[in-house]
């Protein structure tokens, strides 16, 4: 029965020697002296703050992009213990002893070590030969910039890492396609290229360009299994749901359970919140939700509440009037009702509150049990602290010409009547029955007599409107815009109906207990609407630069400057990697066009298995540089350097292929063979002299002096710093 036991277990391994060398080399390049230097580099000073955040649990929004790649930095900063008590205001300050440097940056430098083991893989699963996978990887190995961008607290090195586990999974899928479809392997490498994929967009959004390559190319392929008649219906319907399934839901699936994660992580109200709706801000802890928490749902006659505009631009700001009244003559000679001004005001202040009055009744309170009102009700909006009515008029604004004024109504006894009813419109009513609710619900105020709608314009108003925002009467007519919408932010039941005491209750806070927390999905549609809609003001960096700049590097980053010495680290590229890339993309456009006008031709100048293997890998290559460099005309942004990096690494990948290609089909004798070889020794040593050359830039260690310095300006766009003597 223990037979078995008479004979040893034997496992055997095939171990790869070129991948563990090259896997240590890349840890050894990028985790040297990572703690060095002690002091935030360049775009920490962004990312850091992010991270501090996270450990305080604080909300925040970042337009740049989607939070896999803060939460990635954060976890380093989790591992390393990190309290987030540091204040990121300056390049070049100092680290406190409390913030764990060497573990904020240990996952980009770890991203950017796998590259080259990845590169390897990559031209090998292309089905090019060891010597040309070994070559890429050793450029991805040499190459300057991509280790400074490594070996800091950025998000570069992460994109591209799982850009490159994308590419590679899907050629491992799809070479496993031929012989075992379906299998564990086949589904393991399908799956994973979909997990790749929205790891690269939860990184950056710039990871969408590879995503939507790989997305094309797996169509391609699809393409072409149609046409393979020895598959049957079935199983090609089975084919393409595998592929739906993983490099669609899966991806949509993780993307989405990015936020989750962030949501659920973020729960504390922070500086960042006041941009989202004030739904949102009520479900995080703190902050307006200590101010709203027991507020009633229900507005009813009599409520008394806080109009806050949906748009939150130019700020947030609130419904609001004060005795002041417009002045009688504008500058421009124009004239006014001289009523009580009404204004949005971005603070909050008792003279926010207005009391929701029924047009039939007097009463300024809320009856027994409470009436609440409805979709399409017509209501007045008295004042509560002054008492006037919310009004406007065929007067025209005093910014917006083309508007109406929009005031709070004093009677002077001059033919001027109240214009005083407006009609209550829920935008986002489920039904025409819909009850108006505190935060939730969104409405349009349109004044019955002039059908006028209550809008934000924006504009701020001069001295005697205390620099306030303008709001107006704009008709119905012009269609609608996130300007025209308010929501209840603070909300009472009025009980007092002498002024007195009402003023007294205005000033008191809410006491009533009722939840308003949001479901997931609506807080990540608002929260994915911010992060594609914000728009910081583009400011004019000094190392801003055009992406017209990046494929001849005219322009480089200082990152780092020590205090007190020359030592300091510049985003510079390898120069002769950098020309050669550029040189491989010209080469294989140029050979692509000529063998297809020489096949047009009927005329074969390559074996056909060598066409299509040059073909997939140009795909790949030359279209990995495409999609990931060609946007960024488009963009209107500020643009720096290491935006070029995902674009340099697939150009990178080509030089070798071109290499091989060169020498496998246009060398042809063993004199040319020989003299190719002999050129590519000495064009690789040149890529390792200029490695060493600029190493002290890159690593920031060991100190130049001015006269090195001024040697390693190879261009005179490149800012090298040099101290004044």
């Amino acid at each position: 029965m223990l037979g078995f036991l008479k004979n040893p277990v034997v496992v055997t391994a095939e171990i790869n020697m070129n991948l563990v060398a090259l896997t240590v080399i890349g840890l050894i390049s990028r985790l040297w002296g990572l703690s060095y230097p002690r002091a935030v580099v360049f775009d920490e000073v962004y990312y850091g703050q992010f991270v501090s955040l996270y450990m305080k649990r604080i909300f925040f929004v970042d337009d740049s992009g989607p939070p896999f790649g803060h939460m990635l930095l954060a976890l380093g900063g989790y591992l390393g213990g990190f309290d987030g008590n540091f204040l990121w205001n300056r390049i070049g300050a100092e680290y406190s002893m409390n913030v764990p440097v060497w573990s904020l940056r240990l996952l980009p430098a770890l991203a950017g070590a796998l590259c080259v083991p990845l590169a390897y893989q990559i031209l090998v699963e292309l089905q090019f030969s060891h010597c040309a996978a070994l070559g890429a990887a050793l450029l991805i190995l040499l190459e300057n910039s991509l280790i400074t961008q490594s070996r800091f607290m950025l998000l570069e090195s992460i994109l591209i890492f799982f850009i490159l586990l994308a590419v590679l999974s899907y050629l491992k899928f799809y070479n496993l396609q031929r012989h075992s479809s379906f299998s564990g392997s086949w589904w393991f490498w399908l799956l994973l290229t979909g997990v790749a994929c929205s790891c690269a967009v939860g990184v950056k959004y710039m990871g969408l360009f590879t995503y939507m390559l790989l997305l094309t190319v797996a169509g391609l392929h699809f393409w072409h299994m149609i046409g393979d008649q020895n598959l049957s219906n079935v199983s090609l319907m089975c084919h393409f749901l595998a592929r739906g399934l993983a490099l669609v839901i899966i991806p949509v699936a993780m993307y989405l359970s990015f936020f989750y994660v962030h949501l659920t992580l973020l729960y504390r109200s922070g500086p960042h919140d006041q941009i989202m709706t004030s739904a949102f801000q009520a479900s995080l802890e703190g902050g307006l939700a200590r101010i709203t928490q027991g507020q009633p749902l229900e507005v009813a006659y009599g409520s008394q509440i806080t109009l806050r505009n949906v748009l939150g631009k130019p700020m947030q700001c609130w419904l609001h009037s004060h005795t002041n009244t417009y002045p009688i003559r504008y500058e421009n000679g124009r004239g006014s009702s001289h009523q009580q001004q009404v204004t949005c005001y971005p603070f909050k202040d008792v003279n926010n509150w207005w009391i929701v009055k029924d047009p039939g009744m007097q009463q300024l309170v809320v009856s027994n049990p409470p009436r609440p009102v409805r979709h399409g009700h017509i209501v007045q909006l008295v004042h509560g602290i002054t008492t006037r009515y919310l009004n406007t008029h065929d007067v025209a604004a005093p910014l917006s010409p083309h508007s109406q004024e929009v005031s709070c109504y004093i009677d002077y006894n001059i033919s001027m009547p109240a214009q005083n009813l407006w009609r209550v419109e829920i935008v986002n009513r489920e039904s025409d029955t819909d009850v108006w609710k505190t935060i939730l619900s969104e409405v349009r105020f349109v004044h019955v007599n002039t059908s006028a709608v209550l809008k934000l314009s924006g504009a701020s108003l001069p001295e005697w409107g205390y620099r306030q925002l303008e709001v107006v009467g704009e008709k119905l007519s012009k269609g609608y815009h996130q300007s025209m919408v308010w929501n209840v932010e603070e909300h009472r039941y009025g009980k007092s109906q002498e002024q007195k005491e009402r003023e007294v209750e205005l000033h008191s806070p809410t006491q009533m207990d009722i939840s308003k927390n949001l479901s997931f999905m609506a807080k990540f549609t608002e929260l994915q609407w911010k992060i594609l809609t914000l728009k910081n003001e583009d400011t004019e960096h000094k190392y801003s630069s055009s992406a017209l700049d990046w494929i001849t590097m005219d322009t480089n980053i200082a990152y780092w400057l020590h205090p007190t010495s020359s030592a300091q680290i510049h985003l510079l590229g390898n120069v002769v990697t950098w020309a050669s890339a550029n040189v491989a993309a010209l080469v294989y456009m140029c050979l692509s066009l000529w063998y297809l006008i020489r096949r047009r031709r009927k005329i074969y100048d390559i074996p056909e298995d060598a066409w299509q293997l040059w073909v997939s890998a140009g795909g790949i290559c030359v279209g990995g540089w495409a999609v990931n460099y060609l946007p960024f005309f488009l963009m209107e942004k500020t643009l720096f350097l290491y935006h070029y990096l995902p674009a340099l690494t697939f150009q990178i990948l080509l030089i070798p292929i071109v290499l091989q290609h060169l020498g496998n089909h246009l060398c042809r004798s063993l004199l040319l063979k020989s003299m190719f070889s002999a050129l590519i020794v000495a064009w690789f040593s040149s890529v390792y002299l200029v490695y060493r050359t600029f190493s002290p830039v890159t690593y920031g260690e060991p100190s130049l002096s001015v006269t090195e310095l001024k040697d390693l300006r190879w261009k005179d766009s490149w800012n090298i710093l040099i101290r004044k003597q």
